[in-house]
């Protein structure tokens, strides 16, 4: 048997169960699991709820939104 055999084996299972944990979590990132029109009227209703536009701006931007 090869030097560290019984080393080598359970390690390398778990670098590539890691690499595996890894490739999940960037995929996951890039393609997310929300809308970018989803946080576009969250940012515009904190933006409302701050008062740094007024109802109005707030409605028009909201109808942007939804087409």
């Amino acid at each position: 048997m090869i030097y560290g055999g019984w080393f080598m084996g359970p390690f390398m299972m778990l670098v590539a169960l890691g690499l595996i944990i890894v490739a999940i979590v960037v995929v996951s990132r890039l393609f997310g699991s929300g809308s970018s029109a989803g946080s576009a009227l969250r940012i515009l209703e904190e933006r409302f709820a701050r008062g740094e536009i007024d109802r109005e701006e707030f409605e028009d931007r909201k109808k942007a939104l939804s087409r």
